[in-house]
């Protein structure tokens, strides 16, 4: 079966502010001279989304809250995210785990949420520097994976990114041989869940991704595409990433 197209998302995590939105034109202009063999995405803070409508690239939300709407200070819903042009919004980061507290369940609910709405949910998972070290690695993600998507899950609406905790932000990046084993054990857990459908929901890496490494990690098998946290800030760099699939 012909592998699903990848999809290269940034993070902005809580960077950026309306000065940023000139790299979001910027990547825009590169994308449409130089042009791209993935879907490109960036999830930029809540409070620029509006300003990046119709700049030419996808524009996801960091996180949703499992309601539609209600007494929830702060919060952001789905259908909020939608109502401004959002096409993705992402779940489960293992900041948001950490940070917040967030249990499969939760994450679960939130990429219900998300679907519901008409949204892809990007449902991340990864193990923690002690997990890895203590040889769980596998049985994590395999919990995350099984327990944070929903019922209405199918490969338009859904995309899993592997991100070991590890190794998001620190430079240090597992090796192509330890991705593609996470890698083929997403999928199958993907294919057991939905069968043949499994092998269309695109399964991306991220942590520590930057253009010097993307071209070994993105030839992994069943790698399709990454989600990149600090080097999606500036559009060159990004698009470094994103050439790998020219």
């Amino acid at each position: 079966m012909t592998a699903p197209k990848a999809l290269v998302a940034g993070n902005w995590k809580m960077n950026g502010l309306t000065s940023s939105v000139g790299e979001i034109e910027k990547l825009a202009r590169l994308v449409a001279e130089k042009g791209a063999g993935c879907d490109v995405l960036i999830c930029p803070p809540a409070t620029l989304i509006s300003n990046l409508s119709g700049k030419g690239i996808d524009i996801g939300g960091q996180d949703c809250h499992m309601a539609v709407s209600g007494a929830h200070t702060g919060d952001i819903s789905a259908a909020m995210l939608k109502d401004l042009g959002c096409n993705y919004v992402i779940v489960g980061h293992s900041e948001r785990r950490a940070d917040h507290g967030e249990t499969n369940d939760v994450v679960k609910a939130k990429a219900l949420a998300a679907q519901d709405q008409g949204l892809t949910a990007i449902i991340c998972v990864g193990e923690t520097d002690a997990e890895r070290e203590d040889g769980s690695t596998l049985d994590v993600v395999t919990s995350q994976v099984r327990g944070s998507i929903p019922e209405t899950a199918m490969a338009d609406n859904t995309v899993i990114a592997y991100e070991p905790v590890w190794a998001i932000g620190t430079g240090k990046t597992p090796t192509a041989d330890d991705v593609a084993d996470v890698h083929a054990v997403i999928r199958n857990l993907l294919m057991d869940r939905f069968g043949d459908a499994g092998e269309k929901v695109r399964i991306q890496y991220g942590g520590s991704v930057k253009a010097s490494n993307a071209a070994e990690l993105m030839s992994v098998p069943n790698v399709n595409g990454a989600l990149v946290g600090g080097a999606s800030l500036k559009a060159e760099d990004f698009y470094g990433i994103i050439a790998t699939y020219q």
